[in-house]
C-alpha cells in the first residue's frame, strides 16, 4: 500500500468502488427481464471475487514489482480480462440480450460515482502519487460527467423531458471524456510505454485499493456508456 497517505483517501476510494458494485447490481435487479434479475446474485459474487483477486495482486506487489515489464502486468492481469468480458457481452447473443435488458436510467445514474473518483484523484495528486494532468486542474474533465449524470438520468430516462438524441450525445461526450483520462493515465504509468509525467508518474493505480480504478470502476463506467449507446441507437 502507498505510505504517508491520509487514511480517508483509500477509505473513500474503497467505498466508492463498493458503491460502484452496488449501483451496477442495482441496475441488474431493476431490469424488466426476470432472467436478468435472477443473475444479480451471481454477478455480484463474480465481481466481488474479481475485486478480491485485484486486491491480492496489488497487496503482493505484483503490479509494481517491475516497471520495465512489457506488456505491463496491470494491463495483462487487471485490464485485459475484464475488457475481454465486455467484448464477449457485445458479440454474443445472450450477452446482447443482457445488455438490452438493463434499465437506461440506472446505467445513467451510475456515472455519479465519477464525482468521488475525481476528488480522490485530486487528493492523490496533492500527495504526489499521480500527475496533475490526471486531475480536473489538468487534462481531466471527467467530473463533468458525474455532475450531469443525475440530471440527465432524471430528465431523460425518468421524466422523458429530453430526447433520446440528447441522451445519445451526452453518452458520446462523456465516453470521450473517459477515454481521454484513461489514455493520459495509461501513458503516465511507469512502464516502457510511458509518455507523460516523468517527474511525477501515475503510481497510485499500482497499489491497493487504487488498482480497482482501472481494473473495475473504469470498465464498469465504460460498459454503462456502451450499453446505453447500444440501446439508444437500437431504439432510434
Amino acid at each position: 500500500m502507498l505510505e504517508n497517505l491520509p487514511a480517508y483517501i483509500p477509505l473513500i476510494f474503497g467505498l466508492t468502488s463498493i458503491v460502484t458494485l452496488l449501483l451496477f447490481v442495482w441496475a441488474v435487479k431493476k431490469s424488466p427481464a426476470q432472467a436478468t434479475r435472477q443473475k444479480a446474485i451471481s454477478i455480484m459474487a463474480g465481481l466481488t471475487f474479481w475485486l478480491m483477486i485485484q486486491a491480492a495482486l496489488t497487496l503482493k506487489n505484483i503490479y509494481n514489482a517491475d516497471f520495465n515489464s512489457f506488456p505491463p502486468k496491470f494491463l495483462l492481469f487487471g485490464i485485459w480480462p475484464i475488457l475481454l468480458l465486455i467484448i464477449l457481452l457485445f458479440v454474443t447473443q445472450k450477452g446482447r440480450q443482457f445488455i438490452d435488458s438493463l434499465p437506461l436510467s440506472n446505467l445513467t445514474y451510475l456515472h455519479v460515482i465519477r464525482i468521488p473518483v475525481e476528488l480522490v484523484l485530486f487528493w492523490l495528486f496533492l500527495h504526489k502519487t499521480i500527475p496533475e494532468l490526471m486531475t480536473f486542474e489538468g487534462r481531466n474533465f471527467d467530473i463533468l460527467a458525474g455532475i450531469t449524470a443525475p440530471i440527465i438520468a432524471y430528465l431523460g430516462s425518468t421524466q422523458k423531458k429530453i430526447s433520446r438524441k440528447t441522451l445519445l450525445i451526452w453518452n458520446f461526450i462523456c465516453l470521450i471524456l473517459l477515454i481521454n483520462i484513461v489514455v493520459n493515465a495509461f501513458l503516465s504509468v511507469p512502464s516502457p510505454v510511458q509518455q507523460f509525467a516523468f517527474d511525477q508518474p501515475n503510481i497510485a493505480i499500482l497499489y491497493f485499493p487504487f488498482s480497482w480504478l482501472p481494473t473495475f470502476v473504469v470498465p464498469v463506467v465504460l460498459f454503462a456508456h456502451l450499453a446505453s449507446i447500444r440501446q439508444l441507437l437500437k431504439k432510434n
